[in-house]
């Protein structure tokens, strides 16, 4: 008997290849289109129609699943609060845990499917997540909260493989994938058209100028509002009388001030971090972590402090580093484990 997965097609060139994939495989397979929000127009219906065409081809079933609702509280209102607290928010990080290998693994369930595929750049073998080998498209980093529980029911067929060979394939099947390969690539974040403040603009006042400070406090300049702002930022404020570049330290939402100071001022040797998604049961170890998406893996020591909470020892300085962001530690190619960031220093 074949084994049943769901697949999350989105519309793009790498999910709908997905499930053609897994259908060459022998799988039975059943396309799902989650419904996230509405608040680009017309994007919903240009992309469920793109996968209904691609349903047809492979000749599956293919559900539109609305979880706008869950979207909205889980992500979206996340991302919002975020900017306007001061700190920088990881919102695809949270829907790959609530949304996409949350919800859609219930909905799997509910249909009694064996497994959940997408099209993400990653590998697991059902313990661990790993990067995949195209390193430039790797999206292992915002899988790193993806609870441990439903890693073996997660199949990456795209772990193998390089984006352009996807493309090379999918212009090879028909005229429908051919169509998808010419599509804009999708941006990080899919409810964001332009830039995030877009989005803030709806919920506050974005555009209140304030002041900036340097690290003793005192009045060097000016900004156009805090939520313009993440850590390491270095353009879009004054600083008087400055010759050398200064970067953004600190938000202060409370009295719409930043910090600013020269780079190395920005020199984080330790982290905290809470809700702790870790793969493996030591409470200490020593690893390699990536403190934002597309930095380098930083050598470190890592103390789990309870069972919620730890503190990361960098064994080199990094700059720049936002709350936040997700603190994610790797052993060569597999992840261990992360968190999310509530102190620097």
């Amino acid at each position: 008997m074949k084994k049943k997965v769901v697949v999350g097609m989105s519309g793009g060139i790498d999910s709908s290849v997905t499930a053609y994939m897994l259908q060459k495989e022998g799988y039975e397979v059943e396309g799902v289109y989650m419904k996230l929000h509405d608040l680009r127009e017309g994007y919903h219906e240009r992309n469920i129609e793109t996968g209904q065409k691609v349903a047809r081809f492979l000749g599956i079933k293919y559900h539109v699943l609305d979880v706008s609702a869950k979207f909205e509280a889980e992500v979206y209102d996340y991302f919002v609060q975020s900017y306007l607290d001061g700190i920088t928010p990881n919102p695809c990080v949270k829907c790959n845990r609530t949304i996409k290998f949350g919800a859609l693994f219930e909905f799997a369930k509910s249909i009694k499917a064996d497994f959940v595929a997408t099209g993400h750049y990653a590998k697991t073998d059902g313990k661990f997540i790993y990067e995949a080998e195209d390193k430039t498209k790797d999206q292992s980093y915002f899988l790193a909260q993806v609870k441990k529980e439903v890693l073996p029911f997660i199949l990456f067929p795209m772990s193998q493989f390089k984006k352009e060979d996807i493309i090379k394939l999918g212009e090879s099947l028909n005229e429908i994938f051919k169509e998808i390969t010419q599509k804009k690539e999708s941006q990080e974040i899919c409810f964001v058209e332009n830039v995030y403040t877009d989005i803030i603009q709806k919920h506050a006042n974005i555009d209140k100028p304030g002041i900036v400070l340097n690290e003793e406090g005192k009045e060097v300049g000016i900004h156009k509002g805090y939520m313009h702002y993440t850590i390491g930022k270095r353009r879009g404020f004054t600083v008087n009388g400055a010759h050398e570049p200064h970067f953004v330290k600190e938000l202060n939402p409370i009295d719409n001030t930043i910090t600013v100071g020269q780079k190395a001022s920005l020199t984080i040797n330790e982290v905290k971090i809470n809700n702790l998604n870790m793969f493996i049961k030591d409470k200490s170890f020593s690893a390699g972590v990536k403190l934002r998406y597309r930095s380098a893996t930083t050598p470190c020591s890592v103390e789990i402090i309870n069972d919620n909470e730890a503190i990361i020892t960098l064994h080199e300085p990094a700059y720049g580093v936002a709350k936040g962001q997700v603190a994610v530690f790797y052993e060569g190619n597999k992840v261990l484990g992360s968190g999310w960031i509530t102190q620097t220093k």
